[in-house]
């Protein structure tokens, strides 16, 4: 089957694209894997009109609203390959159907890699996140920590003590140099060396952490900046150019979301460093506008 745009991923960047070229009066088929980033929080926040709303609804509302446009597919699979033809892109699925388009989205989104800690990966996303803007306001004051992950996480601690009593867990590393140790003091960072061994807490929140020097630290949510890989080797398979972001691979891409390829563009997390809801939804919109306007005027 051939349409004007096929977007892979049906996310928040996947959606806000597919909108965009729908309402150009261009038919699209999204096709998405069912399994967004942030299916592990209840609550959504800093989206605009939508504090605290459920992730998954918002979703489900948007899928609602995008089905009522006319040209418009929503497929539930998996994109397991994709390649250039004569006049445009073929993408095949996981149920053997192969789709054609002349223009491709990529919005299949990041997988996080977690640290192997006990207790933390049934936390993620209610008591162990990643994002002080996505969540940090309704933690403020709350005892809060950072682990180790990357040398980031030291930048991490610094900008987390905004929102509260802050403590670096090096998780067993080298300490910092004396430099950054100052000036973690003036964040009011506090920085705990021993290793942790376990989150702990009951029905997902965060009440200690487990050190290996037997002691036990009261805290209420841990961040993390866990490294990050693509969902899919689609962008490779394309010729995409990666780049090494700060966490892990990402799709380059220019000011209008388009990448290395003419045609492909690449939006949401995959194509950016800082992540949230609403950069994902802008980054959809951008690139949902570029490839119609590519469309019509070739």
């Amino acid at each position: 089957m051939r349409h004007d745009a096929i977007v892979v991923g049906g996310s928040f960047a996947g959606l806000s694209a597919a909108t965009y070229i729908a309402r150009g009066r261009r038919s699209v088929a999204v096709i998405d894997a069912g399994a967004p980033r942030n299916r592990f929080a209840a609550h959504s926040h800093g989206f605009l009109a939508q504090e605290g709303s459920n992730p998954g609804a918002i979703l489900a509302a948007a899928r609602q609203q995008l089905a009522a446009y006319e040209g418009l597919s929503l497929i539930a699979a998996t994109a397991l390959d994709a390649r250039r033809t004569d006049d445009g892109f073929a993408v095949v699925l996981d149920r053997g159907e192969t789709l054609e388009a002349a223009r491709l989205v990529l919005a299949f989104g990041l997988t996080d890699l977690l640290p192997d800690v006990p207790g933390l990966r049934e936390r993620w996303g209610r008591s162990v996140l990643h994002c002080p803007y996505c969540h940090g306001y309704e933690l403020a004051g709350q005892r809060l920590g950072v682990l180790h992950t990357a040398p980031h996480s030291i930048h991490q601690a610094m900008l987390i003590a905004e929102w509260g009593p802050t403590t670096l867990f090096l998780d067993g590393k080298e300490m910092p140099d004396a430099a950054t140790q100052d000036e973690l003091a003036r964040r009011g960072v506090q920085i705990e060396p021993s290793p942790v061994l376990a989150l702990e807490g009951d029905d997902g929140t965060l009440s200690h952490v487990a050190l290996g020097d037997g002691r036990e630290l009261s805290l209420d949510a841990l961040y993390i900046a866990a490294p990050t890989q693509l969902n899919s080797d689609l962008a490779g398979r394309l010729g995409c150019a990666i780049v090494e972001g700060p966490l892990g691979p990402m799709i380059q891409t220019d000011a209008d979301r388009m990448t290395s390829i003419p045609g492909v563009f690449a939006a949401g997390d995959i194509a950016r460093a800082p992540h949230s809801v609403a950069w994902a939804a802008s980054d959809g919109v951008t690139a949902g506008v570029a490839l119609h306007r590519s469309l019509v005027f070739g």
